[in-house]
């Protein structure tokens, strides 16, 4: 690659991918973040103080993934709409700066989840480096941790959105709601966590080896009494534990079929 922007989110892969652009390209790497309402807030501060430890220019655009058209009314296929506005920006943004590339985290593990976003990816010719040397996320986190990154043992945070069943209305004030009651588990003490949103109830996911701390006091009483004070009439704890993409185990199977390997084409 000549120069090349990359599709920016502060998580382990970009990261990751972000350091690697910027050893190999130099100045000619440029970060994207959109920053939006469905990201949150210590999300964008990690990107910031990375991109800017890294040395590399960061450019940052405001969007609004609510806007999209049918994007709020939480269809199955919300990530493709969310990924198709990054890419517009992204290529938006290329084509004034004269960058004939575009590059995102995708990594080899993400081909076999229910991703969406991939063929919004695939349709405007994006490309995967971390998919194309194949690989996973665990072989990205050691060799993060190898590079001395901060990010090589973060817990995966996808958007707000991800926080809601499919068919849910996605609203600003319960964007805050879910986003809020995350900041109370990680003031806790909680790294990995989830807060699913079930309109008056609000379903905590914590790795299962924390549910004994969760439940413990003054933990509990603690948690249950700020959770609540977001406006939530009741907190329900997940037994199953913490785990990324729970809200796609209501899909019938025919509906999350993953997507088989770019590189096999």
């Amino acid at each position: 690659m000549d120069r090349a922007i990359v599709a920016y989110s502060g998580g382990v892969d970009s990261t990751f991918l972000l350091r690697v652009a910027r050893d190999e390209l130099g100045d000619r790497a440029l970060a994207l973040t959109v920053r939006s309402p469905t990201a949150a807030d210590d999300e964008f501060a990690d990107a910031e103080r990375m991109a800017r430890e890294f040395g590399v220019a960061h450019l940052v655009v405001d969007s609004n993934e609510l806007t999209i058209p049918g994007y709020a009314e939480n269809p199955v296929h919300r990530c493709y709409l969310c990924k198709g506005n990054l890419f517009v920006i992204c290529e938006a943004e290329a084509s004034k700066r004269g960058i004939s590339t575009v590059i995102d985290g995708a990594n080899l593990d993400d081909l076999g989840d229910f991703r969406p976003g991939l063929k919004a990816a695939e349709e405007r010719g994006i490309r995967h480096p971390l998919v194309e040397a194949g690989l996973s996320k665990d072989e990205i986190r050691a060799f993060s941790r190898a590079l001395g990154l901060p990010t090589w043992d973060k817990p995966a945070s996808p958007c707000l959105s991800s926080r809601f069943p499919y068919g849910t209305e996605i609203t600003l004030e319960r964007l805050s709601q879910v986003g809020e009651a995350e900041k109370v588990l990680h003031r806790h003490g909680f790294r990995a966590c989830r807060v699913r949103y079930h309109g008056q109830v609000a379903r905590l996911e914590v790795p299962v080896a924390d549910l004994p701390r969760l439940l413990e006091e003054p933990a509990r009483s603690a948690i249950l009494g700020e959770v609540k004070a977001l406006g939530f009439l009741y907190v329900a704890v997940d037994l199953q534990g913490f785990r990324s993409g729970s809200l796609n185990e209501a899909l019938p199977p025919s509906a999350r079929q993953p997507r088989g390997d770019p590189r096999a084409s």
